[in-house]
């Protein structure tokens, strides 16, 4: 039986994507409860699958990866589980995706310098399509939907 997703609950994971560093007892202040008691909504949050897992978000720049593309990714004929296989085991993608469309993937990619991409990307040229775009910059990344109650 999943947990019902309450107000507070929707409060709890908003306060969590934004700050994830706050103590139960500030999240608890926020929502009108113990720290304690934030302590067990998040672990059943947790346990029913509404939180898949707490971490940190990183500054690329700060590591050196000041650029970002995005790869759409198009397999030849036969060649789309060694290409899937190949997106898996490059690092540098962030992200990807099966899309529809003419394109069965969109990645997006980590480089420190736009010279980076053909040697990330010609090992593909004999297996797939790719089409880059560089990101020039995002107007936001990863934001939680709104969040409903499912009473």
């Amino acid at each position: 039986m999943s947990k019902v997703l309450d107000s507070i609950d929707c409060k709890i994971i908003e306060i969590l994507e934004t700050e994830g560093r706050m103590s139960l007892a500030d999240i608890g202040k926020q929502v009108d409860l113990t720290g304690p008691a934030v302590g067990e909504r998040l672990r059943a949050l947790r346990d029913q699958g509404y939180i898949a897992s707490f971490g940190a978000k990183v500054d690329l720049r700060a590591l050196g990866y000041s650029i970002q593309a995005l790869v759409r990714i198009k397999p030849r004929s036969g060649q789309i589980h060694m290409v899937e296989k190949m997106i898996e085991e490059q690092p540098r993608f962030l992200s990807c995706d099966r899309v529809t469309g003419d394109d069965c993937y969109v990645a997006r990619l980590a480089i420190a310098d736009v010279s980076e991409l053909d040697d990330i990307l010609i090992p593909f040229h004999e297996r797939a399509e790719t089409h880059t775009s560089i990101v020039k910059s995002s107007l936001f990344a990863n934001r939680l939907p709104p969040l409903r109650p499912n009473k």
